[in-house]
């Protein structure tokens, strides 16, 4: 059971991100050339969508741990990424836009929290970096081939973007009837706790919890969103197809980098490779402020792909192993709930700042914030 449901929820992952990736990379150049929006009305999109899902992550993960459930949370969280979508190929003004990002995103962060913690409890302790590696691999690869999809449907469709909004319905369902077949262990079935207040319990945690929570938070506000660096690229010259290539590139360093360093932090430690990968985002960022040079955002693309499969699930492994066992998926929510209160005010900044200051702002402020949280970590986590 332990690595049918790793791979089971990684199908999922992979299933549910071939649906999002064949739209998540057109929507800046949807947005700006055919809704005529623009970088300001981009970040408070994404600032408002991923801001209020993240929230949805530490009160998801504490119903789950209350009622001993993960796998419910799960099928509706990932239900919610096909919905969505219906308001992206119905969207006729960037109003449907925001909605439909909304909604994808109230179901990422109904269902990550939960998710996350029935991995952890499918994978014995010593073993939870490689599993949340391979995960990660599973979901970046779909992101990959979402990616690839888009592309070629792009150019047989000379462009036009509604038929891709639809088609990408149909992985996105494929997804949840897979979900179907991940069983929990007993223990987290059989006994319900009886439902109880949330309360937010900031005092109680640990002191190195707590510092590791908070320099997350300092990062995340210079982590805007992705549509940003394709909205770079987009503003340098490069045409849709050529957009579509540089996020296929990250996405496939992604998923080569995933897997093989979260097995290398299972032997040398995650905080060492978390620390060096957030002073390497500080540095691809800075590099996304200077160059203006066509052929070097590939090479910008393809780090910061290493950056995000370094890092990703090895933050995640870590959190796990830093909870305690009776609260880890309100932990984990916890956390995600905290990087999603910093999106917002990261994507409307950036936003703005691009509007402003010029495109290169948001980079050098992401960039500066990054090489800070680095070096925040490196302390608090000493000994780790």
């Amino acid at each position: 059971m332990i690595m049918l449901n790793i791979i089971l929820l990684g199908i999922t992952s992979l299933l549910t991100d071939i649906s999002s990736e064949m739209v998540y990379p057109i929507l800046p150049v949807y947005l700006v050339t055919r809704l005529g929006a623009g970088p300001a009305v981009l970040g408070v999109i994404e600032g408002i969508a991923e801001s209020l899902a993240s929230l949805l992550k530490v009160f998801s993960g504490h119903f789950s741990d209350t009622f001993r459930r993960r796998k419910p949370f799960a099928v509706i969280g990932y239900a919610c990424s096909g919905v969505g979508k219906v308001f992206l190929y119905a969207a006729s003004g960037w109003g449907h836009i925001l909605a439909g990002r909304i909604i994808d995103r109230f179901g990422k962060g109904i269902r990550t929290a939960p998710r996350d913690a029935l991995i952890a409890e499918s994978t014995p302790a010593g073993k939870r970096g490689a599993a949340f590696g391979l995960h990660r691999s599973m979901d970046t690869l779909g992101a990959a081939i979402g990616v690839t999809v888009a592309y070629f449907l792009v150019t047989a469709y000379k462009g036009e973007m509604k038929e891709i909004f639809l088609i990408s319905l149909v992985p996105a369902f494929l997804a949840v009837t897979v979900l179907f077949f991940v069983r929990e262990k007993r223990e987290h079935k059989s006994k319900p706790l009886a439902p109880k207040r949330f309360c937010f319990q900031w005092a109680g945690l640990d002191r190195r919890l707590k510092f590791f929570l908070i320099f997350t938070f300092i990062f995340t506000l210079g982590n805007s969103s992705n549509q940003f660096l394709l909205l770079r690229a987009k503003d340098a010259g490069a045409g849709i197809q050529a957009v579509l290539l540089f996020y296929l590139v990250y996405n496939i360093t992604y998923t080569l980098f995933a897997y093989p360093a979260a097995r290398l932090s299972d032997r040398i430690g995650k905080k060492n490779l978390l620390v060096a990968g957030y002073l390497f985002y500080g540095l691809v960022y800075l590099g996304f402020a200077l160059n203006t040079r066509m052929e070097a955002f590939w090479l910008l693309f393809v780090l910061y792909g290493a950056y995000m499969g370094i890092t990703e699930g090895i933050e995640k492994a870590l959190i796990a192993d830093i909870a305690p066992a009776d609260s880890r998926a309100t932990i984990i929510g916890m956390h995600a709930s905290l990087v999603g209160l910093g999106l917002f005010p990261a994507s409307v900044c950036a936003g703005f700042l691009w509007k402003f200051l010029g495109g290169a702002a948001p980079f050098y402020f992401g960039g500066i914030l990054g090489i800070v949280a680095s070096i925040g970590l490196a302390f608090i986590l000493k000994g780790l």
